[in-house]
């Protein structure tokens, strides 16, 4: 799959969404389905994009045991989704179960990756509240080494950390990279950001970018400017 710009679309219901949509009449822009719009709406937001001709990251973090996970995985296989993820921390027997459930009978299946550390996790934040006391960039390598042996295609990381995932697990590895800002933009809650073009010479090969478009003047220009700094 292509290096992207991947919109969250991050809105309350799927009016607040296909309002949004109308204003790109060329585009279709990869979308990221998360929590907050897949819980409004449930499955048929996502049947609903893909007939209007969009990508979709469907990011629901999935986090239980391996076979809670694995059936989960095995009801959003049937939503035609392109990528779907979930938390690397439920270990690298739910990763091989969510694997397992996420392919169909026919041997095709969404790509699956994982969440390293939230990319509004730093290294007080993680030693403090979760006693992971290893630096931050050492425990991301190890969750992506351990979500590449379960048979994962990459993992979401910050971009700082995109160009060491690729250096440990392959150039072929994704790394999806949320974390991302205009120079001249607000860090809101995220704590390791990275402007589009920063990201890119990092070695990204998706980008997940949702504020700076999703509230600016004019959205279709901010992700044509996006685009424009990630993929050059």
């Amino acid at each position: 799959m292509a290096k992207d710009v991947i919109i969250a679309c991050d809105f309350a219901g799927a009016a607040e969404t296909y309002a949004f949509l109308d204003r790109f009449p060329e585009e279709k822009p990869f979308l990221k389905i998360g929590m907050e719009l897949f819980y409004a709406e449930g499955p048929q937001i996502v049947r609903e994009l893909k007939a209007r001709g969009h990508k979709l990251f469907l990011d629901l973090k999935l986090h239980d045991i391996p076979n809670t996970v694995k059936k989960a995985m095995r009801v959003l296989s049937n939503l035609d989704a392109d990528i779907v993820n979930l938390h690397a921390a439920g270990t690298r027997a739910m990763m091989e179960a969510a694997l397992e459930g996420l392919t169909r009978p026919d041997g095709s299946r969404p790509l699956l990756i994982a969440v390293t550390q939230l990319t509004s996790t730093d290294q007080q934040r993680m030693e403090q509240e979760l006693l992971i006391e290893k630096p931050l960039d050492e425990v991301v390598l190890a969750y992506a080494r351990n979500a590449a042996a379960a048979g994962l295609d990459g993992v979401v990381c910050s971009p700082l950390e995109a160009g060491k995932v690729h250096a440990a697990c392959g150039a072929g590895f994704l790394t999806v990279t949320p974390g991302v800002r205009f120079a001249e933009g607000e860090k809101g809650d995220q704590k390791r950001v990275t402007t589009p073009a920063e990201a890119r010479a990092l070695g990204s090969d998706f980008i997940v970018v949702g504020r700076p478009i999703t509230q600016a003047a004019d959205p279709l220009a901010a992700y044509r400017r996006c685009v424009k700094e990630f993929l050059g």
